[in-house]
């Protein structure tokens, strides 16, 4: 199907790759651009509570490749991300909202409202916290895949890991969740197109 707008066009054509070219990467430019684009995702009060760890040295991604169920895949794509959720902490809103007030958009006597809000719903809410770390990731990651295909790059999401190996082997912090792995690089044309999808009577209830 063919759209007016890139941006659908791009939805029609993603799939996911399973098979990289090993030979060919991607610069640190190009990683950095990725993530930058990542980042314009939405997260719940702008707490920006993601961090992604590139992956990319052949040495490293053999050290993840054996946390991973020695899924080809995270050594021969050019880079995989370790992307990380944050769990949701209130207090980190005034230095993610700094760059609002700044830019004059944001009143400054907003801010503490908005503390205030997010204090209400996480603190002391374990699971809520958890919950928002996942749904954060997984909205970078989600751009993070459709920056990938806009750049000629295929991409491949992964749930297969040890979570606890992988946060002690790279160090994560102690509020980063290792929600998924993404795979980023050069499709192979042995990879086959995205399979088909449930008929939207299944999925979608009009009321």
């Amino acid at each position: 199907m063919s759209h007016p707008y890139p941006i659908l066009q791009a939805i029609e054509e993603r799939r996911t790759t399973n098979l990289f070219d090993p030979a060919r990467g991607i610069s640190d430019e190009r990683i950095e651009e990725l993530v930058r684009l990542a980042t314009t995702a939405p997260t719940s009060f702008n707490l920006q509570n993601w961090r992604f760890v590139a992956v990319r040295t052949p040495e490293q991604k053999a050290r993840l490749r054996a946390l991973a169920w020695d899924q080809a895949k995270v050594s021969e794509a050019a880079v995989t991300f370790i992307v990380c959720g944050q769990l949701a902490d209130h207090r980190t809103l005034p230095d993610r909202l700094a760059g609002a007030v700044e830019a004059g958009f944001m009143p400054a006597e907003m801010v503490p409202g908005w503390e205030g809000a997010a204090k209400s719903l996480y603190f002391e809410q374990p699971q809520r916290q958890r919950d928002e770390a996942v749904r954060s990731a997984t909205f970078g990651a989600g751009v993070l895949i459709y920056a990938a295909h806009a750049m000629g790059l295929g991409s491949a999401p992964m749930i297969g890991f040890d979570a606890p190996a992988v946060a002690e082997a790279f160090a994560l912090a102690a509020d980063e969740i290792p929600v998924l792995l993404l795979a980023i690089g050069y499709a192979t044309p042995q990879n086959w197109p995205r399979k088909p999808r449930r008929p939207l009577a299944q999925v979608l209830q009009l009321v």
